[in-house]
C-alpha cells in the first residue's frame, strides 16, 4: 500500500498584526475570510486550500491542535492561471504592491515576488511551467 496524498490543503503563516494581515489578504488581495479570532489567528479561502495566519504567541502555547509556531521571513507560492499571470502582477501593481524580485526559470516560466506586511515573501506562479 501507498500514500496518495493529493495537494496541501493548508499553508500557515505566523504573524503578529492580525489586522493588518486581514486589511492586506482580504482588502488587497481579495481573498475571502473563513474565520477571525482577533488576537489569535485568521484564515483565508484561495481556490480549494486554505491560508492559516496564527500569531505565535498564542499558537505556541496550544494543547490542541498542538502547540506550533515560527518566525522570519517565511514564504508561500500563489497559483494563477498562464493567461492571468501579467493581468495578476499589473492589478497588484495598480495596488500599490512593490515587485522584490523576479525570476525566468530554467523551464522559461517566470514568477514574481512580494511582501506582506510583516515581510513574509510571497511569490506568483503560472500554473504551468514551474513544476511541470
Amino acid at each position: 500500500m501507498s500514500l496518495n496524498f493529493t495537494k496541501i490543503k493548508e499553508t500557515c503563516l505566523y504573524v503578529h498584526d492580525l489586522e493588518k494581515i486581514r486589511e492586506f489578504y482580504h482588502n488587497v488581495l481579495e481573498l475571502p475570510i473563513i474565520n477571525y479570532d482577533p488576537g489569535k489567528h485568521i484564515f483565508f479561502r484561495l481556490g480549494s486550500s486554505v491560508l492559516l495566519c496564527f500569531n505565535p504567541d498564542d499558537s505556541k502555547n496550544k494543547i490542541t491542535p498542538p502547540a506550533h509556531f515560527g518566525g522570519g521571513k517565511q514564504h508561500v507560492a500563489f497559483e494563477v492561471a498562464l493567461s492571468e499571470y501579467f493581468n495578476t502582477k499589473e492589478e497588484l501593481l495598480s495596488k500599490g504592491i512593490k515587485v522584490t524580485d523576479e525570476v525566468v526559470w530554467k523551464s522559461g516560466a517566470e514568477s514574481f515576488y512580494f511582501e506582506d506586511p510583516e515581510g513574509n515573501i510571497l511569490e506568483i506562479v503560472p500554473d504551468k511551467g514551474i513544476w511541470d
